[in-house]
């Protein structure tokens, strides 16, 4: 069934196929007529549909641009002059893969008899959620495309081939009456029909979709605060009004699982360093969560003294941490500690890669190779991105001295990814407090709880997904200090962490929500480079998360802030649809150019503030 209506959808937006109306016929069946699937079963595979095309989404969108841009990590070993530059693009998730099976339950439902429809509102409304989640990934990148007529060729006659390019105006429009839809019919689900474990996410709790469905309408009205800031406010009162309330419990997190036998794509990822900047706020503030979003480095006490042993220097910034005995060896740590002490961003400006003064972050295979009883090693001080986050089947090879113990980690657990979340829930309603909203609690309230619950999901996720030191650092000999070594949440952190000024929204409350939003993004797949654009942060001279200037020979460069938009060809059987699209966006098509995905910018980011510019 699912193969069949894949390429019925197909067809009706892949342009370069040639048949004609007589050939489309047979394919232009009554879609009930082909196969008699169980309606549950279609909604299990479109919610495994949901995420997808995961390699390409996280090798080239996320840490091949979106992470370079919005100053999270290096493209690599630190940023060249062509980081702004583009090549291969996923475009975020393919909402297409959902809609042979969302369009295909409501076809059903809707040919049912009326009494029968009643039964089955509930699974119909949250089929808008299943599709709208991905749709806004794509349109964050490249702004309109196709969605009010997209796979309708298996429900018209003639075949409806040409489907529309809707702009990103009329796709907000759209979903938000969806949502508004689905969530009504969420409001109440006595007698309903059940999906009880086919629900792979929420097992068939239709009140956490409803929130889920509130989050979506969030995640909108974040798009909309610079275009129309009264009706993003009141799409957020809405919200914390709504009936069927909001996500505000890890509980209600979306939570993609695919299977006990899903670890995420099998291709290895070509990860950078994370950034200066963000790693040294968030060990400023001993924010946990830098311990589940980045690695440890590979200069760990039996390491350390390893380079003593070799009379090799040892990074500045390692060195800072390590208290010597009298006799010149390795004793202890100083200031936080471990895990702490091992967390360390390099600069993700391209002439900070050229500067000799940074090649302590930049040179670490010379730098940091030392010679012992005829082994060579070399170790790595900077931290990068976890992978773990993207994949758990990794073999990971603890670092020991050379010649020393081989230690590894194989423990491979069912990648868990997060879709939608009750910290971003609430870390949405703080801002919306602090833009005028009149909303039932404080934006501090909203907040604290917000960072509350993004602290305790990116744990649960380090955890689920086997960060390889969260329970220890096996390394280490003694008990205690291999628990030390552990990157596991403690008792008070949280408290104590909203004890810090940056968490105080009393002043500069904004741009402080801003913040925890683009941490709390780090674990999500989506969302970051949205913030970025929309909030101007981070934000330059910041007496907190400070924009670095990406100087290239001197020169500030040119981020995009859109990808690039493919130019229609005249084979395409929707090529009119295609250049009218491309020409209301106002766009210049196949061009690779930053300059130009610089100032031609796609209809929510329009009056949005430039990078590094802060709110408005």
């Amino acid at each position: 069934m699912k193969k069949i209506f894949k390429i019925v959808f197909a067809l009706s937006f892949i342009f370069a196929w040639g048949c004609d109306k007589d050939e489309f016929a047979d394919l232009n069946s009554n879609p009930s007529e082909l196969v008699d699937a169980d309606i549950r079963y279609l909604s299990t595979q479109a919610m495994r549909d949901m995420y997808g095309n995961d390699y390409t989404n996280w090798f080239y969108d996320n840490f091949q641009y979106i992470q370079p841009w919005t100053q999270v990590a290096a493209k690599g070993n630190g940023n060249k002059s062509e980081f702004i530059e583009m090549g291969a693009a996923a475009n975020g998730q393919d909402v297409y893969d959902v809609f042979p099976e969302t369009k295909d339950i409501r076809f059903r439902i809707d040919e049912m008899t009326e009494e029968d429809q009643k039964e089955f509102q509930a699974l119909k409304a949250i089929t808008y959620a299943m599709q709208i989640q991905p749709a806004i990934t794509r349109t964050d990148l490249i702004g309109s495309m196709v969605y009010t007529e997209a796979g309708m060729a298996a429900y018209t006659n003639p075949p409806l081939i040409t489907p529309v390019v809707d702009n990103q105006e009329l796709l907000f429009k759209t979903w938000l009456a969806e949502l508004d839809g689905a969530i009504a019919a969420l409001s109440n689900t006595d007698g309903q029909f059940g999906l009880a474990s086919q629900d792979l996410v929420y097992n068939g709790d239709y009140t956490k979709w409803a929130k889920f469905c509130n989050l979506l309408k969030l995640k909108i009205a974040a798009r909309l605060i610079n275009v129309d800031r009264a009706q993003a406010i009141k799409i957020a009162e809405e919200v914390a009004k709504s009936s069927v309330g909001y996500m505000d419990d890890l509980s209600d997190d979306f939570v993609y699982q695919r299977g006990i036998e899903y670890y995420g794509t099998g291709n290895g990822m070509w990860i950078g360093s994370g950034s200066k900047n963000l790693i040294d706020f968030m060990i400023t503030n001993l924010d946990p969560r830098v311990r589940f979003t980045f690695n440890k480095n590979e200069f760990n006490a039996e390491v350390v003294q390893a380079f003593i042993d070799a009379g090799k220097e040892l990074p500045p910034y390692v060195k800072q941490f390590v208290t010597l005995d009298a006799d010149g060896n390795f004793e202890s740590w100083n200031g936080p500690g471990e895990p702490w002490v091992r967390y360390y961003g390099a600069p993700v400006s391209p002439d900070a890669k050229l500067d000799g003064k940074n090649n302590i972050y930049f040179d670490q295979g010379n730098l940091y190779k030392i010679k012992l009883n005829e082994v060579e090693k070399s170790y790595g001080a900077v931290s990068s991105f976890s992978e773990r986050i993207v994949r758990t089947e990794v073999k990971f090879t603890y670092p020991t001295k050379p010649g020393g113990r081989v230690l590894q980690n194989k423990d491979y657990k069912p990648l868990n990814v997060i879709l939608g979340s009750a910290a971003e829930t609430n870390l949405y309603l703080a801002e919306f407090s602090l833009l005028g909203a009149t909303l039932p609690q404080s934006a501090q309230i909203y907040f604290n709880r917000g960072v509350e619950l993004s602290v305790r999901r990116a744990d649960a996720l380090a955890n689920n997904n086997g960060m390889v030191y969260y329970k220890e650092d096996p390394v280490y000999t003694n008990d205690a200090d291999a628990a030390a070594g552990g990157t596991y949440l403690r008792e008070n952190e949280i408290a104590d962490l909203l004890k810090k000024p940056a968490f105080d929204l009393a002043t500069d409350g904004l741009e402080k929500v801003y913040i925890q939003q683009y941490i709390n993004f780090l674990n999500t797949p989506g969302d970051i480079w949205t913030l970025t654009r929309r909030s101007g942060i981070p934000k330059k001279g910041s007496a907190y998360l400070a924009w670095e200037d990406l100087k290239s020979s001197g020169a500030e460069s040119v981020v995009p802030r859109r990808f690039v938009v493919a130019t229609p060809t005249e084979d395409s059987k929707n090529y009119a649809n295609d250049v009218a699209a491309v020409k209301e966006q106002g766009f210049t098509s196949g061009k690779n150019d930053p300059e130009i995905l610089n100032a031609e910018r796609l209809w929510f980011d329009k009056q949005n503030p430039k990078y590094g510019e802060g709110p408005k």
